[in-house]
Order: C-alpha cells, then sequence, then structure tokens
C-alpha cells in the first residue's frame, strides 16, 4: 500500500500577560476564559479519539498564567486570598459588582457625558460589570442562551442610559455574571458536568452558594489543563512545541531592517537596531524553555516563533537551543523560492537551510484560514467533507508533485466562538474521521523529521501574515510602540546594574514582557477601537511597570 499523505494540524494556544504588576490585577481576563473554553475543549476531543494526532504549540507566559490562575484559586479557598482577576472574583462576591467598587476606568476617561462622570462609585461598579459580561459571541455565545439572551439585552439598554442602573437589583448581577460564565464554558464541560446542566436548566435565580460552585468547577477546569495536556503528550499522542518566552517576533529583534527582506520600501521606526536584540532574544529561549520544561517536564523538539516570524539568523540561532523543527507561512516559503529563482517547488515538504539542524514546515495557508475564517459559517459535516476532499486531492497527486506533509497552522482558540456549540460538531467529526483515513495520515511534525528536506537556498524574512512583518511595525503608530520599548530598554540598560540580583530578575522579566508581539499587533486605526484602546493602555502599564521596576519615573507620554 502506497504512503499515506501526512496531514499535521498545530495548534497555537497563547495570550499575552494581562496582569499589571503595580496593581497585582487582570486587566483583561482572556486567559482564564480561553481556558475554561478553548483549552479544555481542544485537550477533550483529542482525549476522545486516541488515534488522532496533533501538534500543541504552547508559550509559557500563557502557561504561567494557566498555572497562576489555578494557584490563585485554590488560595481562595485555602485561606481567603482576594482573586485578582476582578471579572472572576465577581462570581463569589455580594454584590457581584463590588470587585469594581475602587477602580479607576481608564477606558471611560475620554467620554464627556455628564451623566456618566457624575455616577457614584457604586453606578461605575454596576456599568463595568454590564460591560464585561457582554464581551461575548452575539450570535453563538449570547443569543444561544434565552436566559443570558434577555439579560443581555437590558444591559444593552442600560449602556445607553447608566443612570437606570440604580433600578436593578443585586439579583440581576448574579444571575448576569453566571450566565456569561456558562456561556464561556467549553461545550464538553457542558455535556459531561452536572452541575453545568443543573445551573443551565436553573436559568435563574442563582445562589452565592451556587455562584461558589461553579468557581470551584473553575478552579478545577483551569488546573487540569497542564496535565492533560501533558499526559497526551507523555503517551505520544500530541507533540508539544513552544514559542520563546514572551512571544517576541525574533527578526525584529534580531535585525530591525530584516523587515526590508520582504518590503524594501517599508518605513520603520528611528531606530538602526534593538539595542542586545540577540541577547534579548537567547533571554526568551531560554527563560521559555525553563517554564516549558518546569511545567511539563519534557523539552520541547519544535518551534512555532511568535507570529511565524522567522529568518535566516532566527533559524541559526534556534539551532544552538537543540530546536529540530521551526515553521513558518506559506508566503514565506512562497517568496524565498522566488528570490532562488525556483518555481513549482511543493509547499507539503519540510525545507532546510544549507548546513542547518532546523527543518523548516510552512502552513498551507488556504487550509488553515478556511478553519479559521470560513468554515464556522457551514454545516459541520459539509466542513470536514470539503477540507478531507481537498487534502485527498494533494494525496492523488503527490507521486508528481512531491508532497510529503500539508501543516495546517492557526490560533487554537479564536476560531471557535464563531462556530456552532464552539467547534463541537467540527472538531470531533475532524478527528473521527481522519483518525482512521486511508489515504490520510495525522501525525507530528517531530515523526516527520526523517522524510528528507529539501534544500532552501534563499529564506526572505517574514512572517506568517503576507510574508511581511506589515502587521507590527511600518506605520506610525506601530513604529512609536517601537520607539517606546527602544526608549524603555535604553533605561534599562542604564538602571538595571544599579539593581540588586532579585530586582533585576523582575525587570528583565518586566521588559520581556513588554518585548511581545500583542502590543503593535493592535496598535493602528484598522483594528477595533475599543480593542486597540486596550491594548494600549496595557502596553503603556507594562511599560510603567518596567520604569518603576527600574526605580525611576516614567515618561509623561506613557501616564494615562
Amino acid at each position: 500500500m502506497p504512503n499515506k499523505l501526512k496531514v499535521i494540524f498545530c495548534w497555537h494556544l497563547h495570550q499575552p500577560v494581562y496582569r499589571d504588576w503595580q496593581s497585582g490585577q487582570y486587566q483583561l481576563p482572556w486567559t482564564y476564559l480561553h481556558g475554561i473554553k478553548d483549552y479544555v475543549d481542544m485537550v477533550a476531543h483529542l482525549e476522545a479519539v486516541p488515534a488522532a494526532r496533533v501538534v500543541i504549540n504552547l508559550v509559557p507566559v500563557l502557561l504561567e498564567q494557566i498555572e497562576d490562575y489555578a494557584q490563585q484559586i485554590s488560595q481562595f479557598w485555602q485561606t481567603a486570598t482576594p482573586l485578582s482577576d476582578p471579572l472572576l472574583a465577581a462570581l463569589v462576591t455580594d454584590p457581584p459588582y463590588a470587585p469594581w467598587l475602587n477602580h479607576h476606568f481608564p477606558h471611560l476617561e475620554h467620554k464627556k457625558t455628564t451623566s456618566v462622570h457624575s455616577l457614584p462609585p457604586q453606578h461605575y461598579a454596576k456599568m463595568e460589570l454590564l460591560r464585561e459580561c457582554l464581551r461575548a459571541h452575539p450570535q453563538q455565545m449570547i443569543q444561544r442562551f434565552q436566559p443570558y439572551h434577555e439579560l443581555a439585552e437590558l444591559a444593552e439598554m442600560l449602556k445607553q442610559s447608566p443612570t437606570l442602573v440604580n433600578y436593578l437589583d443585586d439579583y440581576y448581577f448574579s444571575d448576569l455574571v453566571v450566565w456569561y460564565h456558562l456561556a464561556w464554558l467549553g461545550e464538553t464541560v457542558r455535556h459531561s458536568q452536572p452541575l453545568v446542566q443543573t445551573l443551565m436548566k436553573k436559568g435563574r435565580g442563582y445562589t452565592l452558594v451556587e455562584r461558589q460552585q461553579l468557581l470551584e468547577l473553575i478552579g478545577r477546569l483551569l488546573a487540569s489543563i497542564i496535565p492533560r495536556y501533558q499526559a497526551l503528550a507523555q503517551r505520544g499522542q500530541i507533540e508539544l512545541s513552544f514559542t520563546p518566552y514572551a512571544h517576541p517576533i525574533m527578526p525584529l529583534f534580531l535585525n530591525v531592517q530584516s523587515a526590508r527582506e520582504a518590503l524594501p520600501e517599508i518605513s520603520l521606526p528611528v531606530l538602526s537596531n534593538y539595542e542586545d536584540g540577540e541577547a534579548r532574544m537567547r533571554w526568551h529561549l531560554q527563560a521559555g524553555l525553563a517554564t516549558f520544561e518546569r511545567l511539563l517536564q519534557m523539552k520541547p523538539q519544535g518551534c512555532w516563533p511568535a507570529e511565524g516570524g522567522i529568518s535566516v539568523a532566527t533559524v541559526r540561532l534556534l539551532e544552538e537551543f537543540g530546536i529540530r523543527w521551526v515553521a513558518s507561512g506559506e508566503s514565506v516559503l512562497r517568496k524565498s523560492l522566488n528570490k532562488a529563482g525556483l518555481h513549482g517547488e511543493t509547499i507539503y515538504r519540510p525545507y532546510q537551510l544549507s548546513n542547518s539542524t532546523v527543518q523548516c514546515f510552512f502552513r498551507d495557508d488556504k487550509l488553515s484560514d478556511l478553519i479559521g475564517l470560513e468554515y464556522s459559517t457551514w454545516n459541520a459535516a459539509e466542513a470536514v467533507d470539503n477540507l478531507l476532499c481537498q487534502l485527498e486531492n494533494i494525496a492523488k497527486t503527490a507521486n508528481q508533485s512531491e508532497a510529503q506533509v500539508v501543516s495546517i497552522i492557526l490560533d487554537g482558540e479564536n476560531a471557535w466562538e464563531l462556530y456552532p456549540d464552539n467547534g463541537y460538531d467540527f472538531l470531533s467529526w475532524l478527528y473521527q474521521r481522519l483518525a482512521n483515513h486511508p489515504k490520510l495520515e495525522l501525525t507530528t511534525f517531530a515523526d516527520c523529521l526523517n522524510l528528507g528536506a529539501a534544500e532552501l537556498p534563499v529564506l526572505v524574512a517574514g512572517s506568517w501574515v503576507y510574508g511581511t512583518f506589515s502587521t507590527w511595525i511600518g506605520e506610525a503608530d506601530k513604529n512609536r510602540g517601537w520607539q517606546m520599548l527602544d526608549e524603555a530598554k535604553q533605561k534599562f540598560d542604564e538602571l538595571s546594574p544599579q539593581l540588586a540580583p532579585a530586582e533585576r530578575v523582575l525587570a528583565e522579566r518586566q521588559l520581556a514582557i513588554c518585548e511581545g508581539s500583542d502590543w503593535c499587533w493592535w496598535l493602528g486605526d484598522y483594528n477595533p477601537a475599543v480593542t486597540v484602546r486596550e491594548f494600549e493602555q496595557l502596553y503603556r502599564l507594562h511599560l510603567i511597570s518596567l520604569y518603576h521596576l527600574l526605580k525611576t519615573s516614567p515618561p509623561s507620554y506613557l501616564l494615562i
């Protein structure tokens, strides 16, 4: 029987650092919400189909935050230590909006409405809980559940007339915060947990005891995530790979000018290079590997670099750390082959730079984007049929095209809220259909290292988005983000030698958080204004924290 076409699904799990060092508070709740929805669902689908094999890429700062949330909830029960995420704390406080009574709300500062600014703290707190509990997909997460839909409709009306929140009693806010968390639970949790089924059937009038029970379940779910992925990796069902510590775009830190390889005319920030960029990337690699090995008790063989950003210098640096494979976007390969004068080569095989020990795999953009952007609007069975048909067509011509392995790479979290039931039917059928397919074999990158890599004479630096770095650098707002980071790095170089060793460790970690790719991703007027404002505020808070750790005043332009 001829060899099956190898198919690799690489699910990238990532959230940036949302906790503010100064206040100790989580500014945004996305780590724990994706934890109880997507991270538990993704592993549960794999547990249900033991023959399905995939790659799971984990970012160290995500792992640390999952660990922190689980520990916080445990400490809450043991010692009544307050939870540092106000939305999570709302589940177990009376009234539920109490965590916001003494908060500062920077997202309201731009508003000039007298009725808003004249509200007492209780009204601010109620409005903030309303705002938080509407942050869910309207069709798939709010309208799906009638009691939640009714609560959300009232919340939407009150956003337009904030003074009317005084007419709502605490029972309304209790029900709203419970339903928000019920809607964010994974579909596999909904199917398997009697508590969830009981709460959903009840519909309204939730007691503090029931809210506490829900928090207890959330704590168990979060505490189970890392051990469950670890168990699947230990039995060989999944391969776990990593991204350097805080998700920095390595090529730009190694050489800012590498952005010109794919876009020669790009307008770069006013800095010739990021000082000690190579040393900083070594730090991210060392810290990332240390965190990965501490929490998962294994060393990864492969790396999805932040944003699939690679360059020759990036690959050479990964070699030094014993990394055996790296993955990036299809457009990076296309641009590289074109520059080398090579045409017609398949994307469905590994490539390798001359004298390199690292094999490079490249994402099938079309198939990956179908899952991430298109199939959510299809009938699940038809979507799986369509994907399998396209894979089978690649397999049919594999002998002529020299296709060996198809790499499908995308986020393992963001797409599913667009799907009915968090993608439950799609993922279930996908794994079941592929697990024992006669022509297709689910596998991992590590298991494809013996296929024989083709030589890649040229590697044009780029990312998974367009094969360029334009999503993170080149526009005025993004370039300003780099300049703010560069100025903070200069202050770090000046003042960190004066710190005590333990203080320097904290400052170095804070600098790494500021070097993450997420901040400049969101800067720019083509993104939703509310999200841009939130991430810019968080970026500025992280930079301010760095200055404070360096025992100096932050520049006035950072103050919000």
